[in-house]
């Protein structure tokens, strides 16, 4: 009490408060040389209006060069409108000014590190999903008709009375308004006022954690159409023109981003739901598509890279309008489309699937860096074929099979065979969880994968691989199976003459004779594993299994309307192929490798030691090196 107190002045105001952030930004995010091309970007295109100068929507499409036949523009600027008010949610949505803005590419190109710290990480899949929903009181009452919110500035139409209530009063984002439950906590605005007046923003981000999304969806449509702009801008670069590749968008490929945009959307459980919901959202998003929003990184760099800048302009030059900018040099007008990102397609796989790929795995092994191991419809459905093609890739590869579900009865002496070396009991398939069930308008073709991260090997007793395998699901569902590090059978190639073999990924290596006290979750000889998926060794039929209490080798299902699940897939194959992730230098060592061993191979057979003894002859050879305990060939 004695000490002296000295006269504060009034507390800052949320404006000024954002203003601070952004400069923190400014400084310490972005070099100087990107701070004057973004400030060029902003000046030469914003609209003004009563002194305020500022991007609309119809000015940030057509500088992101958004595909109008996507029709997305509306969805990004709402995105880009509620983050340009970080981290008040209750501001939002925010004028697009050049500070707003520039807050806006900071979180979208994740360069926000230097100031938020690693708690940004765990609290920008909340600022996206908020971006993007919409306050739905009805989900909250079910007895009660379903409505969504309009956003602001909408003609709601709603009367004086309504508007006197807190929530119909609400000025900012829909998914923000305050509710009338008992116990709904305020905005916290002393909070925020205390933590940003000390720039403690892992406070601030507390705060913003609380806020209730119970009460908020992400529209279904809203959320298929940024699936199919995501998918679009994937294989994007930084300095990549988005425009060239929009001259890409054909009606075939228009349809197949809508088809896998759907395939994607299933993940999130929405069959008693009008939109995906919080949990749903950032369950699916962090474990089956963690690179999602990758594309979104290079898209908003653009910002940061002035076409026509230029080292010899003066600082009192002044700007030129487009209309006095020098027309395009006809190399420009004619300039190359992009690299190829496929250097070709097979029967699954094709650019959109791709793009799917690298929501679960990282792009930049996978945009142009795959090239075609195996096909079984051009090299044939054969397992020595696979090893011809597959063996001696020292690089990883990934591995798809699509086909069409089985019968519950076997229709002929194929199947019935196929039927009766798997176990006994039945589980429902996947086309008939809530997830797919009732989704006639799409395609029902099994597609399941994997990711290979060490070269294919011949599995006599062990399996291979290590725990950076991927087993996962394009259609008609998305889902990812993560491996798990408590069992180590990843995946096995064993083919004719052992029998029972094929390929497999989670189940141990089938044995001859196998039984039920070779496997918890082994009922027949060939043992499956809790989530597996086995191909037959003439690759005519497969099966994938799922048990929900896992135990495995891979992890059970995360997503929601999955995961406490238990379901098998039998299914004919109709096509399955292998792509190699690597180069030339990959191909060359692949070539090279075979040729070295078609010449030992050949040296083998020419050797006749003449002893009459085969036996002993092989002996021999294995004692002099020439010869493995498991190779072939003839003495």
């Amino acid at each position: 009490m004695g000490q002296d107190q000295s006269v504060e002045g009034p507390p800052p105001t949320l404006e000024q408060l954002s203003v601070e952030l952004t400069n923190r930004f400014s400084s310490k995010c972005y070099t100087p040389l990107e701070l004057y091309c973004y400030t060029s970007v902003f000046k030469s295109l914003a609209d003004s209006s009563s002194g305020i100068k500022y991007w609309s929507e119809p000015t940030l499409a057509r500088f992101l060069a958004l595909p109008d036949s996507l029709a997305v523009s509306s969805v990004v600027f709402q995105m880009a409108s509620y983050l340009g008010a970080f981290p008040f949610p209750s501001q939002a949505p925010a004028i697009l000014t050049c500070e707003n803005l520039l807050k806006v590419v900071t979180l979208l190109t994740r360069r926000y590190s230097p100031v938020l710290g690693k708690k940004g990480d765990r609290v920008w899949i909340a600022e996206i999903y908020r971006s993007l929903a919409v306050y739905d009181r009805g989900l909250s009452a079910p007895s009660s008709p379903t409505t969504t919110r309009p956003a602001a500035g909408s003609d709601t139409g709603t009367s004086d009375k309504d508007a006197e209530s807190t929530s119909d009063s609400y000025t900012g984002f829909a998914v923000d308004a305050p509710a009338d439950d008992d116990g709904d906590e305020d905005d916290g605005d002393e909070l925020v006022l205390a933590a940003l007046d000390s720039m403690d923003v892992n406070e601030v981000f507390k705060q913003g954690e609380n806020t209730k999304t119970q009460h908020s969806v992400i529209p279904t449509d809203n959320f298929l159409r940024l699936l199919q702009l995501l998918l679009f801008i994937a294989p994007l670069e930084s300095q990549d023109d988005l425009a060239l590749y929009g001259a890409q968008l054909t009606d075939e490929r228009l349809k197949g981003l809508r088809d896998t945009a759907g395939n994607i959307l299933s993940a999130f459980g929405l069959e008693n739901s009008p939109g995906v919901n919080f949990k749903s959202f950032k369950a699916v998003i962090s474990y089956s598509l963690p690179h999602i929003f990758d594309g979104l990184n290079p898209l908003f760099e653009h910002f940061l890279f002035a076409k026509d800048f230029d080292l010899s302009k003066r600082k009192d030059d002044p700007p030129k309008l487009p209309s006095q900018q020098a027309p395009q040099s006809p190399a420009e007008k004619d300039a190359p489309a992009p690299e190829p990102v496929l250097i070709s397609t097979g029967e699954i796989l094709d650019l959109n699937v791709l793009c799917q790929l690298s929501f679960m795995i990282k792009g930049n092994t996978l945009f142009r860096r795959l090239r075609p191991l195996y096909s079984g419809g051009n090299d044939g459905f054969s397992m020595g074929s696979f090893e011809k093609a597959v063996f001696n890739w020292r690089a990883p590869s990934i591995l798809l099979v699509s086909g069409t579900l089985l019968p519950d009865t076997p229709s002929n002496s194929s199947e019935r065979t196929f039927a009766e070396s798997l176990p006994h009991s039945r589980l429902p398939s996947s086309l008939d969880l809530p997830s797919t069930k009732g989704s006639s308008d799409r395609d029902e073709t099994l597609v399941f994968g994997a990711y290979i991260p060490v070269p294919w090997k011949s599995t006599p007793k062990t399996c291979f691989g290590d725990d950076s395998t991927l087993l996962f699901e394009l259609g008609p569902t998305h889902d990812l199976f993560r491996a798990s590090k408590s069992h180590s059978d990843y995946i096995y190639f064993d083919k004719p003459p052992h029998q029972p073999s094929g390929i497999g990924f989670g189940s141990g290596v089938p044995q001859a004779g196998a039984s039920a006290s070779h496997s918890r979750h082994s009922y027949g000889p060939i043992p499956l594993g809790a989530v597996s998926l086995h191909l037959d060794s003439a690759l005519e039929f497969g099966v994938f299994t799922h048990l929900c209490e896992g135990g495995g080798s891979f992890q059970s299902s995360q997503n929601p309307s999955r995961r406490r699940k238990d379901w098998q897939d039998r299914f004919a194959i109709d096509s399955i192929e292998v792509w190699g992730c690597g180069g030339d230098d990959e191909a060359d060592a692949q070539r090279k490798a075979w040729a070295f061993e078609e010449r030992e191979a050949a040296a083998r057979r020419k050797i006749n030691l003449g002893t009459g003894d085969i036996e002993a002859d092989r002996e021999l050879l294995k004692m002099a090196g020439i010869i493995q305990e498991n190779s072939g060939g003839s003495v």
